[in-house]
C-alpha cells in the first residue's frame, strides 16, 4: 500500500510540474518545437524551430533571439515597431488552393513569399509563374524538403537549394530569390552558416497555427483563434498552401488584420538589422 501511494504521489507531482510548464511552452508549426523563456542562443546541435507566447497581442520568444539570428542573415521578426505583417506560406505541392490564396492577396494588394520545392514548380509551372508576375518573392524551400539539418557537408547542403535554383530557372527564365526557409523549420548553427554562405537569408516565423493537415483542416473559427489574439507588430506569419481552411478565410483574415490596423509588407522591406546586413 505504501510503494502504491508513493507512486502515486510521484505521477502526481511530475503531471503537477508539466502542467506548470506548459504555461511557458507554446509548440509551433511543423515540429514539436517548443522553449522556455530562458533559452535564446542559437543551438549548435539540430533542433525545431520554436516559439513562447508571453504576452496577447505581443512578439512570442523564439528559441533564438532576433540578435543571435542576425548574425547569420536570419531572422524570425520583421520591425516590431510598426504595425506590418510579412506574409509567407509555404508550398510543398498544389492541391487546388494557392490560386483562391493568389486571389486574395491580389484583392488586397498584399505582397508575400512562397516557399517552394522542387514538386510545386515541376506540376504547376504556371502558377508559380504567376506568383513571380504577381509581384510576390518565390523563395527557396529546398528541392526535396529533407531535414537539413542532418546535412553537415556544405557541397551537399549546397546542392539542394542549387538543384531548386535550376529548375526555377529553366521553368521561368528568372533566378530564384535569395530567401530560405529550412524544411519543417529543423536547423542549427552550422545551417545557419550554411545558408549564410550561399548568399540566403534564411526565415523562420513568429506566428503560424497547425493548418498542414490536409486531411483534418481546422474550422474558420480555430484558426481566427489563433491567427486573431496572437498577430503582433513585425509578425511574419506561416501560412501553407495546401490548406482548405487558409484559401477560405484569407480574404477575410486580412481584413480583420486591415481593420485591426496592419499593412501587409514584402520580405524585402525588412529591418537590416534583422537581416545581418
Amino acid at each position: 500500500m505504501f510503494r502504491t501511494r508513493d507512486k502515486v504521489m510521484i505521477v502526481l507531482a511530475a503531471l503537477t510540474l508539466f502542467v506548470a510548464g506548459s504555461v511557458w511552452l507554446y509548440v509551433q508549426e511543423d515540429g514539436p518545437a517548443a522553449q522556455t523563456a530562458g533559452e535564446a542562443a542559437v543551438p549548435a546541435s539540430a533542433v525545431d524551430w520554436g516559439l513562447s507566447f508571453q504576452t496577447e497581442g505581443q512578439a512570442p520568444i523564439g528559441n533564438a533571439t532576433a540578435e543571435d539570428l542576425a548574425r547569420y542573415g536570419a531572422y524570425y521578426l520583421g520591425d516590431t515597431g510598426e504595425k506590418v505583417i510579412y506574409l509567407t506560406f509555404d508550398c510543398g505541392y498544389e492541391n487546388g488552393y494557392t490560386e483562391a490564396i493568389l486571389d486574395a492577396l491580389k484583392k488586397h494588394s498584399a505582397p508575400a513569399a512562397f516557399f517552394v520545392v522542387g514538386n510545386m514548380v515541376e506540376t504547376a509551372p504556371d502558377i508559380v509563374k504567376r506568383m513571380a508576375a504577381e509581384g510576390h518573392i518565390v523563395g527557396n524551400h529546398t528541392y526535396h524538403h529533407p531535414d537539413m539539418s542532418a546535412i553537415s557537408d556544405q557541397a551537399a547542403f549546397q546542392e539542394e537549394l542549387a538543384s531548386l535554383e535550376a529548375l526555377y530557372r529553366e521553368t521561368t527564365g528568372q533566378e530564384l530569390s535569395k530567401f530560405y526557409r529550412p524544411p519543417q523549420g529543423k536547423y542549427s548553427e552550422e545551417n545557419l552558416r550554411q545558408a549564410q554562405a550561399l548568399g540566403y537569408t534564411t526565415v523562420f516565423w513568429s506566428l503560424a497555427y497547425v493548418d498542414w493537415y490536409v486531411d483534418d483542416q481546422p474550422t474558420a473559427e480555430a484558426a481566427y483563434a489563433k491567427l486573431l489574439p496572437r498577430i503582433h507588430d513585425g509578425a511574419v506569419v506561416l501560412l501553407h498552401s495546401t490548406s482548405a481552411t487558409n484559401a477560405a478565410i484569407l480574404d477575410d483574415l486580412l481584413t480583420k488584420w486591415e481593420d485591426m490596423g496592419y499593412r501587409f509588407a514584402s520580405l524585402e522591406e525588412l529591418p537590416q538589422i534583422n537581416r545581418g546586413i
